[in-house]
C-alpha cells in the first residue's frame, strides 16, 4: 500500500511546509495537471487548517491586510498591481480614507486564499476634509467639512 504524499495538516511546522509547497507550486510558469491536483488538494488542506484555527477573526480588514502583506513581502505597489487598481488608491485604503470594494475582497479573498468575510468587516474610515473657513451671518467659524 502506497504512503500518502500529503494528509490532513495536524501540526503548524506541518501546515507552513504545505503553505511553502503550495506556494512554489503556485509560482510554476507551466503546470501539468499532477500539479494542478497537488494544488487542489494543498489548498484543501490548508483551507481546512485555517477555518480551524483562524487568528483573524478579531482582527480589522486593514490591519488583516497589513499582516498578510508583511508575511508576503508585498508593497503597496505589488498590491496595486495585484487587484489592478492605482497606487494612490492602495495608499488611501491602507490609511483608512477608502473602504475595500467588493471586487478588492474577492481578488484578496482568492490571492491570500482567506474567506471573504475576513475582509468585508465594518472598520472606520479617517475623514480627510481639511477645516474651512465658513462665514454665517458675519461669523467666521472653521469647520470641518465630511465627505
Amino acid at each position: 500500500m502506497d504512503t500518502l504524499q500529503f494528509k490532513v495538516i495536524k501540526t503548524e511546522k506541518q501546515y507552513k511546509q504545505y503553505c511553502n509547497q503550495l506556494e512554489t507550486l503556485l509560482a510554476l510558469k507551466k503546470k501539468n495537471k499532477y500539479n494542478q491536483d497537488v494544488i487542489e488538494l494543498l489548498t484543501v488542506l490548508i483551507e481546512k487548517w485555517d477555518a480551524e484555527h483562524s487568528t483573524f477573526t478579531d482582527a480589522d480588514p486593514i490591519e488583516l491586510l497589513r499582516y498578510l502583506m508583511n508575511e508576503n513581502n508585498l508593497k503597496s505597489v505589488d498590491l496595486a498591481k495585484l487587484l489592478e487598481i492605482s497606487t494612490s488608491l492602495v495608499s488611501d485604503i491602507l490609511n483608512y480614507r477608502r473602504s475595500l470594494s467588493k471586487d478588492i475582497i474577492r481578488k484578496l479573498s482568492e490571492r491570500f486564499k482567506l474567506s471573504q468575510e475576513a475582509f468585508n468587516r465594518p472598520y472606520k474610515l479617517i475623514s480627510s476634509a481639511k477645516p474651512q473657513e465658513v462665514s454665517v451671518m458675519k461669523i467666521t467659524k472653521k469647520v470641518a467639512i465630511e465627505k
